[in-house]
This record gives C-alpha cells, structure tokens and sequence, in this order.
C-alpha cells in the first residue's frame, strides 16, 4: 500500500516509507478523519511528530498549513525515509529531524525551551511507552497553552481523562486502530 499525502499543497504526493516492520503505517480513512477534525488549527501550527515512521503525519499537517514540524524517530531506515520525503517535497527549511530517542529528544526540546501547537504521537501498539510520554507532555511546557496532542494507540487501550494539563477531548477509531486528541486545558 503506498502512502500518500491526502490534502493540502502536496495533495498525492507519494511517500517513501522504511522497509521492515519498525513501523506501521496509519490507516488513509483514520488519517484523513483525523485532519478533517484538525482542520483550521492546522495553519501556522508549530508541529512534534513523535515516533515519526515515515513523517507522514507531520508531512500532512505541513501539506495543510503548518508553519514547521520536528521529527522524532530512532529507527535509521525511518529517519532516512523521512529524510528522503523532507528532500523530495522541497521542505528542509521548515522541517527538522532528531534521531533519537523520544525521551531523550523530549529531554533536549524541554532544554531548548521549545514548545509545540499540535503534537503527534505514534508509539509501537504493544510500548509501555505510551502513559509516560503522555506523563511528560502533560507537563507544561512542551504543549502552547490551546495546544492539541495526538496519540495513536489500538483501539483497546484505555487512557485516562487527564495527564497533567492535557484532558482527553475526542477518540477517533477505525479497525484496531484509535487516535486519542487531548487539549490543554491551563
């Protein structure tokens, strides 16, 4: 299945994506319920595509309005297909890319006092990884006060209403898959 970018400025624009299994692709129909959800939030937003995969989100958002994204992704072929989708869509000047670690990137954005409009997060379904992140950006800092976090997750996990200054605000589902929205609320 090639990914594709459903909207915006790169409207069919394929997608490199890294071979193998580390990643996983989000569903078209999910994807495309997310940022129709998303919508005007999207122009000028300040972006953290977290466990980044191909960039895909990150790259979609950009497609729809975004000002710039950071990718975070550890795996190497991931990092290269992201790099590679940066090069191809013409998108190095409003694009970075950290290889590394979510934590630790997490760790260096705090430290650089950076902060982000919408976060996407899509962690590996069977990481315990998912309440700590969230732990962590519901921390206040990391998220614009209005800031909106996404997290991808299987449709079983159940998440709590609140972290920190995040509140669960909306749940999108299709087949095994769910994107959880928290809003920051303080």
């Amino acid at each position: 299945m090639a990914m594709r970018i459903g909207s915006g400025r790169f409207r069919g624009r394929k997608l490199h994506a890294p071979k193998g299994q580390e990643t996983r692709p989000t569903g078209a129909r999910l994807k495309k319920s997310l940022f129709d959800v998303l919508g005007a939030e999207l122009e000028s937003a300040r972006v953290l595509d977290l466990f980044a995969g191909a960039g895909a989100l990150g790259l979609e958002a950009l497609s729809r309005g975004a000002a710039d994204v950071v990718f975070v992704e550890k795996a190497r072929r991931a990092a290269e297909a992201i790099q590679k989708n940066i090069d191809e869509l013409g998108v190095v000047e409003c694009t970075e890319l950290r290889v590394l670690a979510v934590r630790s990137a997490l760790r260096g954005l705090t430290a650089e006092d950076r902060s982000f409009d919408l976060v996407f997060a899509d962690p590996p379904y069977r990481s315990h990884e998912l309440e700590e992140l969230l732990e962590a950006l519901g921390e206040p800092g990391l998220v614009t006060k209005d800031g909106c976090v996404v997290v991808e997750h299987h449709h079983k996990l159940e998440l709590r209403q609140r972290y920190g200054v995040l509140e669960l605000a909306r749940q999108l589902k299709a087949g095994e898959s769910c994107f959880t929205l928290f809003a920051r609320v303080c």
